[in-house]
């Protein structure tokens, strides 16, 4: 991929300003680059690019940002159920994954292996189903395993080709699945979205206060680039599921662990089988301190829910598939379905289409 018009160049500096700003080859980040006096002299001007990513995206409705202040927290789980639920409520939806040193999408949505195809169109995106679309660079890659070694300019570039060159068709959603913290990507994607409508950001995190200190570092970003804060999902907000699917072992003298769980599934439904229909809740992480929900009001920010930690929802992930379709998410599932319901009700995101969709 060659550098465009106005596109910072692949030798850039890391804290290049770009070719286009009044800046360029004049701050202390261009001191030593290979292209200070070209980008000095280059003439300054909007970048065309932007106009076609502008035409591009004319034909989606809404655009949502998933956002994380810290990797691990479930973000891009948080992603692909979102996808798959607007799917299922019939609306045309687009994924795309700028997470371009860790492209889990295509797992997530069971693409693995799945090749990018191109047309006089554009770039076609991989379909789950004929209205579930997926952009990702790990369609990209020759292998699975492939680390992507890419410095921020060429994530920068490959963000803006997927924006511009993708052809979607009309959608009503676009879910963007960003890498955790606040870094070029983030810079870009709101950069190259922003002239043409951004609705908002959902923010994922977990209940403990290291997980809190960096999501409020994304919260304080997308207020500084004018990003409205849909809500905050507090993801594996204590491991529940339901007794019957637990395992039970049993110490032996010597400190080895013996399976008993059989012995023990046959006592409760002898002794206890109303027992079964319990489900068992354990805090995995500290949220003495208030967790997302007091983080939401001290900063003035809706909150969207909690997301138990559920073995099933992990495997549905590993597997890309939906935790919707079946019964097996029984601790996940409904509390998913409330956040999105959250999103319908206080008309944050879905209102406006399911209106239109009347």
């Amino acid at each position: 991929m060659e550098s465009g018009y106005g596109e910072i160049p692949e030798n850039a500096n890391e804290h290049c300003p770009g070719p286009q700003s009044e800046s360029a080859g004049k701050s202390d980040a261009c001191q030593g680059c290979p292209n200070q006096q070209i980008c000095a002299t280059v003439p300054k001007g909007p970048d065309p690019d932007l106009v076609a990513i502008a035409e591009r995206m004319a034909t989606v409705k809404h655009k949502i940002l998933v956002l994380s202040g810290k990797g691990g927290v479930g973000k891009s789980t948080l992603s692909a159920q979102l996808s798959f639920a607007l799917a299922s409520m019939d609306y045309q939806v687009g994924l795309l994954d700028i997470d371009i040193c860790g492209p889990s999408i295509p797992k997530m949505l069971g693409l693995e292996g799945q090749d990018i195809h191109q047309s006089n169109l554009g770039w076609s995106p991989v379909y789950v189903e004929s209205n579930l679309g997926v952009m990702s660079i790990g369609f990209m890659l020759p292998h699975p395993d492939e680390a992507v070694i890419w410095r921020g300019p060429r994530k920068n570039g490959i963000i803006k080709q997927f924006l511009k060159d993708v052809y979607w068709g009309e959608l009503d959603y676009l879910v963007v699945d960003a890498p955790p913290g606040t870094s070029d990507e983030h810079i870009s994607i709101v950069q190259f979205l922003q002239a043409t409508g951004i609705d908002g950001a959902i923010i994922v995190t977990t209940p403990q206060q290291v997980s809190l200190i960096d999501v409020r570092k994304e919260v304080n970003f997308c207020k500084k680039v004018g990003i409205q804060v849909l809500g905050v999902v507090e993801n594996m907000s204590g491991l529940q599921q339901p007794l019957a699917d637990l395992k039970f072992t049993r110490l032996t003298d010597k400190g080895e662990e013996r399976d008993v769980t059989e012995w023990a599934l046959g006592y409760l439904r002898t002794k206890a089988p109303e027992v079964l229909d319990l489900f068992v809740h354990s805090e995995v992480f500290d949220s003495s301190g208030g967790g997302a929900a007091k983080m939401c009001v001290e900063m003035g920010v809706p909150f969207l829910g909690k997301v138990p930690m559920d073995p099933q929802l992990g495997k549905a992930a590993e597997e890309g598939r939906s935790c919707f379709t079946d019964q097996k998410c029984s601790a996940s599932a409904p509390a998913l379905k409330r956040i999105i319901e959250k999103l319908v009700v206080e008309r944050k995101v879905l209102g406006e289409s399911m209106d239109e969709g009347a």
